[in-house]
């Protein structure tokens, strides 16, 4: 993604978890074209960098840095360390999660079900808690969660995930309330069906279980929006950078639903 002169984020610092693929790696793209310098964080390192270059080499500023958002130790070094550097975190996209398994919820071990619990929901705690310091510190800030569209409604898949995904919801509502007088905005952002590896693993797994291609499975979820198709990665990314820029300074506590209609039904 070429750099754009609108520079909407000249300057601001972003720390996007999650950011070696998919909805984040686009979120620190669109971000770090509008000016902000993208800290890509993932576990991937060999992802993480090449999002890193790919941005530096667009004209955009970014550097990766490991993280486990499920490492408090790892959170306190990232956020640190950016803190050091730029003295500032302006932004945090808490995007950082995983599905976990697809089954019903009495089938669930303990243990399946805390971990997605730990990444999604924990993480981005331990994420928010240790980047509100240092907002408070520059007397501002913006943070996102990355939610769902799960997040508000239900679904007879992934149970795990779409509890951790309403966690997120009434997590940036109650931040949003707590930090306001701090002038550090929070909001949730809800994707719906986006063309992502999860998706493509979700649709393999349909595939596998109740037959039928890929392809025709991919049709056939187009056909159930209104707008006529799913999402791209980038359609969530411009979501995110108008609540973090100035244009949504009178934006706090609230939802963006993007999912082509979906939920509209």
């Amino acid at each position: 993604m070429e750099r754009k002169d609108n520079g909407r984020l000249e300057g601001r610092t972003a720390i996007v978890t999650g950011s070696t693929y998919g909805i984040g790696e686009a979120i620190a793209k669109v971000l770090s074209s509008e000016g902000a310098i993208s800290i890509i964080t993932g576990r991937t390192d060999e992802e993480g960098e090449r999002v890193a270059e790919e941005i530096k080499s667009a004209g955009g500023a970014a550097e990766f840095h490991h993280l486990d958002v499920t490492d408090e130790k790892e959170v306190d070094e990232v956020t640190r360390a950016t803190y050091e550097k730029y003295g500032k975190i302006d932004i945090l996209v808490n995007n950082a999660g995983i599905a976990g398994p697809n089954k019903p919820t009495h089938e669930y071990t303990r243990e399946e079900w805390e971990y997605v619990f730990d990444v999604n929901v924990t993480g981005a705690f331990l994420c928010t808690k240790h980047v509100v310091p240092y907002m408070k510190k520059r007397g501002g800030g913006n943070i996102v969660y990355i939610s769902s569209i799960y997040g508000i409604v239900g679904a007879q898949d992934i149970p795990a995930y779409h509890a951790t995904k309403a966690s997120n919801r009434i997590m940036a509502k109650i931040d949003a309330l707590l930090y306001a007088k701090d002038n550090i905005r929070v909001n949730s952002v809800h994707p719906g069906f986006i063309w992502t590896p999860l998706v493509k693993d979700f649709l393999t797994d349909q595939s596998e279980n109740l037959g039928g291609t890929i392809e025709d499975l991919r049709r056939e979820l187009d056909a159930a929006h209104p707008i006529g198709h799913i999402g791209e990665p980038n359609d969530i990314a411009y979501g995110v950078l108008y609540l973090v820029s100035d244009e949504a300074k009178f934006v706090t506590g609230s939802e963006l639903v993007i999912d082509g209609g979906y939920t509209s039904r």
